[in-house]
């Protein structure tokens, strides 16, 4: 894609999203799951791509250690107002930035993951210059990522897993960090709501294998996904 029309414009991508309490924009609850959000966090320039910022997870936890992610967390009831809080929360503790300086253009669609979270997607501009500070218990580092390393069918990969009998799409982008030449691959939810993002934004579609991801109700029904996670990600 050429990238000048990757230069970031505020109009296109807000006219490409829903307000965030949009009755059209999928809004999931359910008891069964874990209430969460995350920082579709854009950085934009003038004459060059906008990136989105990513952070590598610590090694703690269960579920996600290690992972590639969004800024973003659980909604905790004693800090939390709303699910919007959240993010703008997780944010200022995992990359240091306050919420004063972050400006949300709106959301996507709510995001059941296999690990039984709902994520509230909050998209959102952070300025070039703001100094970004990760929080060392929780991230080992921070990456800029150009959106058109993203929409370059060259660094997009994908597999069809089978979980329960039933086919499931796996998204992953292997990033190579030139200034440590390590690779950092970004994978699962992240990976997905980058490419789905991506092809509302632009109508460029990525995947080849026309797979959905399971609805909510299908996710409650599976066993146990965790144990698909090495099966899953020897093959990157």
């Amino acid at each position: 894609m050429d990238s000048l029309k990757l230069i970031f414009d505020e109009n296109l991508i807000k006219n490409k999203l829903f307000d965030c309490d949009s009755p059209l924009r999928i809004s999931l609850k359910d008891d069964f799951f874990t209430r969460s959000a995350v920082l579709f966090s854009i950085v934009p320039y003038k004459e060059k791509p906008y990136e989105l910022i990513l952070i590598h997870r610590s090694n703690r936890g269960t579920n996600h250690r290690g992972e590639m992610s969004f800024p973003g967390g659980k909604f905790e009831v004693n800090k939390d107002k709303s699910i919007k809080d959240t993010a703008l929360r997780e944010t200022e503790e995992e990359i240091g930035v306050p919420r004063k300086n972050i400006k949300i253009l709106g959301c996507l669609n709510d995001f059941p993951t296999m690990t039984k979270y709902i994520i509230t997607p909050f998209v959102a501009i952070i300025d070039q210059n703001q100094k970004l500070i990760k929080e060392d218990r929780e991230v080992q580092r921070i990456l800029k990522i150009p959106v058109d390393f993203f929409l370059n069918k060259k660094s997009f990969r994908e597999q069809a897993v089978d979980i329960d009998g039933n086919k499931f799409p796996i998204f992953y982008f292997n990033y190579i960090n030139k200034e440590n030449r390590k690779k950092y691959t970004i994978w699962g939810a992240t990976a997905y709501m980058i490419v789905t993002f991506l092809e509302e934004l632009y109508g460029f579609t990525l995947s080849n294998l026309g797979l959905e991801r399971f609805k909510l109700e299908k996710i409650k029904d599976l066993k146990e996904y965790i144990k698909y996670r090495n099966q899953i990600t020897k093959k990157f």
